[in-house]
């Protein structure tokens, strides 16, 4: 019986077994590349996307804070702009006191008597002056006592004057609160023609 040698056939089949898996190997090799590849890209483009809108936000968010530095400010400027119309209204509603005030001063300053120096602290005013005696000095309290812009007055001083040979005196009286309600001075006649004299360095 003749021997048929079956290697080189066997062989020839290996090689080209080894050849396929080499072949499959590549391309799951190929392929395993191309998914990491293409992973890389998307993952690199998820980052890049997240990147912009990140930036994106910062910018927006210094464009807020910038509003807000800009609303602080225009809250601070109302402020001040608030507390100036304040003020002024105040000035502006206190002014005819004042004029009330220094009208009625004139009025209750009896004879024989003037001032040379007032002073105003909130609602208390000191007036310093000279009278030719102490019953001046009792008339012009007296008057102020019945005043309708001032009241409480209190005789703090009352010392002979060498300079003019009165009495210096210093009293202090309060300002009438609400005066802005209380009634129109008289415009009657009254007996008081002292004045306010500012003394010597006043």
């Amino acid at each position: 019986m003749p021997r048929i040698n079956l290697l080189p056939w066997r062989d020839e089949q290996r090689r080209e077994r080894q050849l396929q898996f080499l072949i499959a190997l590549g391309g799951a090799t190929l392929f395993a590349i191309l998914l990491a590849f293409l992973g890389y890209l998307m993952f690199t483009s998820m980052i890049d996307g997240q990147q912009r809108r990140n930036d994106r936000l910062r910018t927006e968010i210094k464009g807020l804070d910038k509003q807000i530095e800009e609303i602080n400010s225009l809250e601070t400027s109302k402020q001040n702009f608030i507390a100036r119309m304040e003020i002024i209204e105040k000035l502006q509603g206190s002014r005819p006191e004042i004029v009330h005030i220094f009208d009625e001063i004139v009025k209750v300053m009896p004879d024989g008597a003037y001032l040379t120096a007032i002073k105003q602290t909130d609602q208390k005013f000191r007036f310093d002056g000279v009278a030719q005696s102490s019953t001046r000095v009792s008339a012009f309290m007296r008057n102020i006592d019945s005043s309708e812009w001032l009241r409480n007055p209190e005789l703090q001083v009352v010392a002979a004057d060498p300079a003019t040979g009165g009495q210096g005196f210093t009293v202090f009286a309060n300002e009438v609160p609400n005066s802005a309600d209380a009634p129109e001075p008289t415009t009657g006649p009254k007996p008081a023609k002292g004045g306010v004299r500012r003394g010597p360095g006043q």
